[in-house]
């Protein structure tokens, strides 16, 4: 069977949330043909309970082998369609939503869209990013200077329709033949830094992430529960992304600057930054799951 859309979730103690996300897909959609696939990566609360009482998806059964593992099972469960709609369990779609996506997608080069995104709160979400860089590894976003600042602040950023280095993985819509030349995601990030990859790589492809303000989403964050080691996960694979973009000797740089950051954060009270101060110099404290124990640099 072959559809316009393959939307694919990936659910993780994800009750609080998964019902409103699919009860937002039909209606985001419209007339467009779609399929609708849910990877568990092993929930212990009533998500799979919640997602077996339901008609309108396909669940797969997973042990917790990562989140990009868990889309790529998701996008060879699914059936075949020129689009992949990528969407965290924690999201919620506006009505009539795919449409100005997908005519996003339609245009020359494009291979990824992202979505206008709101707040639990209903206030912009500042999903854009810039191309990590040894300028911007210490997240200055209060300068306002887009050397030293990833994330794009600047209000006017949202109003028009443009292409970024890469945008938030929360809500994309991705291009099946993109994601299927590039391999899917790389498994190796096992949680974080998937999406970051995933457009970096599709760049330097010739396809390019697009950013749309005509389709809008809301995204609630921190539906899957934040913890000491999940941010040990953010930090190990930033560097991971910035030593492979730049090679050993600038990773080399990176590296140390995230320690000596981390560092300033631990002691001015973020008690996540210890366990990773900790982790990033000795790799044998490091989630078994990344395979980074045994290098100091990770790559």
């Amino acid at each position: 069977m072959n559809v316009d859309v393959a939307a694919i979730v990936v659910t993780y103690n994800s009750e609080d949330h998964v019902t409103a996300l699919l009860d937002s897909i039909h209606p985001a959609l419209g007339d467009l043909s779609h399929s609708v696939v849910v990877v568990d990566n092993g929930s212990t609360d009533r998500t799979l309970e919640i997602l077996d009482a339901r008609a309108d998806c396909v669940v797969v059964r997973s042990t917790n082998v990562g989140y990009a593992a868990g889309m790529n099972r998701a996008v060879a469960a699914s059936p075949h369609a020129r689009a992949l709609l990528i969407l965290n369990p924690d999201a919620v779609l506006d009505p009539g939503s795919l449409a100005p996506m997908l005519a996003a997608l339609r245009k020359p080069g494009v291979g990824i869209v992202a979505p206008r995104v709101r707040e639990a709160d209903g206030s912009l979400s500042p999903t854009l990013r810039r191309r990590p860089t040894l300028g911007r590894v210490g997240g200055l976003s209060f300068t306002g200077l887009p050397r030293f600042t990833e994330r794009i602040e600047d209000p006017r950023e949202y109003e028009i329709e443009h292409d970024v280095d890469w945008a938030v993985g929360a809500i994309l819509l991705v291009d099946a033949e993109c994601y299927t030349s590039l391999g899917g995601m790389d498994e190796s990030f096992f949680l974080y830094s998937e999406e970051t990859d995933l457009s970096l790589r599709a760049k330097d492809a010739g396809w390019s992430t697009r950013y749309t303000p005509h389709a809008g989403a809301l995204h609630v964050g921190g539906g899957s529960g934040e913890s000491a080691t999940t941010h040990m996960m953010k930090i190990l694979n930033r560097i991971r992304i910035y030593r492979r973009l730049s090679g050993p000797v600038r990773g080399w740089f990176y590296f140390w600057a995230s320690v000596a950051i981390e560092l300033r954060r631990a002691i001015l009270g973020r008690r996540e930054s210890w366990p990773t101060v900790r982790a990033l110099l000795k790799p044998s404290e490091r989630p078994a799951v990344l395979g980074l124990n045994g290098m100091l640099v990770p790559r």
